[in-house]
């Protein structure tokens, strides 16, 4: 059975003592906050910071560690061991593919995780109180509740607002398995505890997060079943981009099970047993760890959002356009009350309720004409703005869509990273982009090139005509580009051409 991480590892003393330090020393409350933010993860991490650089007076609540999910138990975490993963690939894919020396076998997943706890510590120091008291926020560690419209407690002490920031996030949902409680199961915010690689790990959920760490953990040596209730991982996703994910995690090892339902669990012989319904009949897993990634819910509970008279409801805090509540004195971001459920979505939206909620919408905005990219970070990546092709079946839109593959660029074919596409939908007899996916190993560095010409309103023949450098993955684009520029010589638009070439 794996175990957790020792209190005095010295990385896990650094990161504490940033996030949550150890005899804090807690601030006198101001007679009135321009500004009280509730929750230090990315969200309010950002209208803090943002708030107070613009000379607001400024508190912040957090009740556990500030940094939130991203910097503790999400991003940061996650992407350190996905990375470690795709180096351990990359060993073993340097003899086979480029005629390098052959990687001998084993590795040590102590050392994966002991890296990601070090690079973690030192991100940290940004998340960190002691970074944010020299900005000039007023810290305070604790459970804060709204007692009225315009106050909230912490600690016994009072804090009036005039305005204030709901950026409580999200956690893991339970999955309704019977038993799974007794098997010790695993979620984000605990699987990067481990200092040994479990054996065989289940994953229940084939979500981003469940597909991320599936795939990452079977890189990294685990025998790894991924349960999947639909009939393919990613379901928001197009189909045949998340073919080719499939595709690359079958060759890394991961056992899918498609249609599945987990029946129940329990401990077996003192080692997990999962009970597993799915297209082939029912099945017994044996495990050494279990991994549940079956979404999230909002963290609402003991704010006195009742007290505070702002409306709630089961997907989290009901807000308008603006990012107002029925308080029209209390905001909220990120996971709390968005459905985009991003760090990157949580830095937005702190960026425009600053100005929502500190300057009568000077210099805010919609949250609906935000422009929102999402990434999965399988290998290859998976990433995706505006319609998908999801959207596109049933959209109101009259839409044309391009499809690039990977292999007609070179450099990818040059990389070994041949498998995957790119895919715009454009507004039909226009170059408009309505939206685009891209599969590809990059596709999450690359994506907010698309991001950007939405954003600005640029089309597709705009950036066909931006010199992209040769070779570069990014070239795709330009290939989409040539592609509709293509589409548009129509029959009597070619007759004339050669009437003239023929002269």
């Amino acid at each position: 059975m794996a175990t957790r991480v020792e209190p005095g590892d010295e990385h896990e003393r650094k990161r504490l003592a940033n996030v949550r330090p150890a005899g804090w020393a807690e601030p006198e409350p101001k007679p009135l906050y321009h500004l009280v933010v509730v929750g230090a993860g990315t969200g309010g991490l950002v209208t803090a910071n943002i708030a107070a650089g613009l000379g607001a007076r400024v508190a912040l609540v957090e009740r556990h560690l500030m940094g939130g999910d991203c910097l503790n138990v999400g991003c940061v975490p996650s992407k350190a061991l996905i990375a470690a993963a795709r180096s351990w690939r990359r060993a073993t894919d340097s003899s086979t593919l480029f005629g390098g020396p052959r990687a001998s076998p084993g590795g040590s997943f102590a050392a994966v995780m002991e890296r990601m706890r070090r690079l973690r510590a030192g991100i940290s120091v940004l998340d960190g109180a002691p970074r944010f008291r020299d900005l000039g926020v007023d810290v305070f560690f604790g459970e804060g509740r709204f007692t009225g419209r315009d106050r909230l407690v912490v600690n016994g002490k009072t804090l009036r607002f005039r305005r204030a920031v709901i950026a409580t996030g999200a956690r893991p949902a339970a999955p309704a398995v019977p038993g799974l409680d007794a098997t010790g199961y695993l979620t984000n915010e605990t699987v990067f505890d481990l200092t040994e690689a479990p054996g065989r790990l289940i994953v229940l959920g084939a979500g981003p997060v469940g597909s991320e760490l599936a795939q990452a953990f079977a890189r990294l040596g685990t025998q790894v079943t991924l349960i999947a209730r639909g009939p393919r991982i990613l379901p928001r996703e197009d189909a045949d981009a998340v073919a080719v994910v499939e595709r690359s995690m079958a060759t890394d090892g991961v056992r899918l099970l498609r249609g599945a339902r987990a029946l129940r669990a329990e401990i077996r012989d003192g080692l997990p047993l999962v009970q597993v319904a799915h297209d082939a009949g029912v099945e017994n897993l044996p495990a050494d760890r279990i991994l549940a990634a079956v979404g999230r819910v909002p963290n609402l509970e003991r704010l006195g959002l009742e007290e505070a008279g702002v409306r709630y409801g089961p997907t989290g805090v009901i807000v308008n356009e603006r990012l107002r509540t029925s308080n029209p004195r209390i905001f909220a971001v990120g996971d709390v009350c968005s459905r985009h459920r991003f760090t990157h979505a949580a830095d937005a939206q702190a960026r425009l309720v600053i100005g929502n909620a500190l300057f009568f919408g000077l210099g805010g905005g919609r949250v609906g004409r935000l422009v929102m990219p999402r990434v999965t970070y399988t290998s290859p990546e998976l990433a995706q703005v505006g319609l998908s092709e999801v959207d596109t079946g049933a959209s109101v839109h009259r839409v044309r869509s391009i499809t690039v593959p990977l292999h007609e660029v070179d450099r990818a074919v040059l990389d070994g990273e041949a498998e995957g596409f790119f895919r715009v939908h454009l507004a039909n007899g226009s170059d408009r982009i309505l939206g685009a996916t891209l599969v590809s190993e990059h596709a999450g560095d690359m994506i907010g090139e698309i991001a950007l010409a939405m954003t600005a309103g640029l089309g597709l023949g705009r950036i066909g005509r931006t010199i992209h450098p040769y070779p570069t993955q990014a070239e795709i684009f330009r290939r989409a580009a040539d592609a509709w520029r293509r589409q548009q010589l129509t029959p009597r638009a070619k007759r004339v051409l050669k009437w003239w070439l023929d002269r």
